[in-house]
């Protein structure tokens, strides 16, 4: 199961302050949580997250300064392929047909154009695979 659907919801705050700021003190994550949780508690998660193998910290003098484990990248592949598996059958075409569906007001026409790029370059990696297997 993917690590990160293991994770409370006050630890995936935590890692989505880490991840968007790169690394922080614990006292930066406090302060861009919402509901200002106590520092022990933040400090605690911590812990708790460096335990489940999601962080990792080094010491700059007195304050520990955490880091995700995994690039930002490498979980959002992974929650994306959970989320295909889980609610689009495992199927990626369903799956990016619901993405482009929530962003066709968003996508620029360089980001169209892109993302036909890229269909395309499968096309032909695919061609090149059955080539091969004959």
């Amino acid at each position: 199961m993917d690590s990160q659907a293991q994770l409370s919801r006050r630890e995936r705050q935590i890692m989505d302050v880490i991840y968007r700021m790169g690394e922080a003190t614990a006292e930066q994550v406090r302060l861009e949580l919402p509901d200002s949780p106590a520092n022990a508690s933040v400090r605690t998660l911590l812990r708790i997250l460096e335990a489940k193998g999601q962080l990792v910290h080094r010491r700059e003098g007195k304050q520990f300064i955490y880091s995700p484990v995994m690039s930002p990248e490498a979980v959002g592949h992974s929650v994306l392929r959970t989320i295909t598996r889980t609610f689009y059958q495992g199927s990626p075409h369903k799956t990016l047909a619901a993405l482009l569906s929530m962003s066709r007001a968003e996508l620029s026409r360089q980001e169209l154009d892109e993302l036909k790029g890229l269909i395309e370059a499968y096309e032909e990696a695919g061609q090149q695979d059955a080539v091969a297997r004959v």
